[in-house]
Parts: C-alpha cells; structure tokens; sequence
C-alpha cells in the first residue's frame, strides 16, 4: 500500500505542478501583452502537440500490456506520464486563451509546412505512427512488441522534436517556449535511450 500511495502522490504533484505552469501563462507572455490568437504558433503548437502526444500515451500504454521487460515498461510509463501531463498543460493553456482545441487548417501550419504530412492512414504529422503500424503493435508480444515499439517512439520523438524546436523559434509566450525546449532535450535523451536498447536487441532504429 506505501507503494501505491507513493506513486498517487508522486500524480497528485505532477497535477499541481501542471497546474501551475498553466496560470503562469496568464502572466508570462513575453513582450506581446494580447492574447495569442488562433492562427499564432503559440495556439498551433499547443494544438498540435496534444494531438501528437496523445498517441505517444496510447502507444506506450499499448506495450505495456504487451511485454513483461522491466525496462521497456517502465520507460513507457514515463513517457504516458510525462505526455498526458504536458497534454493536459496545452489543452489548459487554448482554455486560459479562449482558443479552440482544432482547426481547420492542416497540422503544422503554423510551421509553414501543412502539406508535410498527408494524414494517409492516420499519420496526421511527421513521426506519427500509422493506424496500421498501431494495430500491428496491439498485436506483438514480447522482443516484437519491444523492438516494434522502441522503432515508433524513436520515430515519433524526431517528429516531436522537430515541432518543438519550431515553437521554441516562433512561440511567443515564454513558459511554453520553455516546455518546448523542455522536451527537446527530454526526448533526443529517450532518444538516445532508445537506441542503446534496441542495440542490446539485436535491432536499430527505421531512420
């Protein structure tokens, strides 16, 4: 039980946290005092990301049932934990803005690059998995399902990276500038991470 109230408290930290960060936005928007509007990178990063994590969440919990590695499962938990925190911190901040949580504008057109990505097969940006490539992980086990999984978060944290470090250039509003390189950095070391693993599996990374 100490265990388990432990890591309910460990969430419950997280949460404030969050929390916090979210309502500093109100009062950390750099030199423009105005809102971000809907069509600004602040907005279209914020969108964009929650959407490009919640598939990081899902993936990972998706391996969790699907190996017994100590490893991998816990460096998938870390992952659906960090990114349904941060998820929850973007969505927080289109609420505090009074923006909307979709567009009708292509993913990353804020970046200039709405046509990088075609949404074929539920790819909606760079580094997202496919509904194929998903299925095909729900269906692995064991060493398949680690190295499957490893391959596809390497993947999807290029993608991430990438649109971070876009934010990290045309955001506006610095704690979330600050969460962007935040990631950066958290996710070229799960990179990093990730390759050494799939090396000790006799596999590397797609790309």
């Amino acid at each position: 039980m100490r265990h388990v109230g432990l890591i309910a408290g460990a969430a419950a930290a997280a949460l404030v946290a969050a929390g916090a960060i979210t309502y500093a936005v109100a009062e950390d928007r750099g030199p423009a005092t105005a809102t971000p509007s809907a069509a600004s990178a602040d907005a279209g990063f914020a969108r964009d990301m929650a959407v490009h994590h919640q598939q990081a969440v899902e993936m990972s919990y998706l391996v969790r049932d699907r190996t017994k590695d100590p490893e991998v499962r816990r460096l998938a938990y870390d992952i659906a934990q960090t990114q349904a925190n941060q998820r929850g911190m973007l969505l927080g901040w289109l609420d505090l803005w009074g923006l909307p949580k979709v567009s009708a504008d292509a993913p990353m057109t804020w970046m200039g690059m709405g046509d990088m990505a075609s949404g074929k097969d539920g790819s909606l940006m760079p580094g997202m998995a496919t509904n194929t490539e998903m299925k095909k992980l729900g269906t692995l086990s064991g060493k398949q399902a680690e190295v499957f999984y490893l391959q596809l978060m390497t993947d999807h944290h290029k993608g991430g990276i990438h649109m971070a470090e876009g934010c990290v250039s045309a955001c506006t509003v610095g704690v979330e500038k600050r969460l962007a390189q935040g990631m950066v950095d958290a996710q070229q070391s799960e990179i990093d991470l990730m390759a050494d693993m799939l090396k000790a599996r006799g596999a590397k990374a797609r790309s």
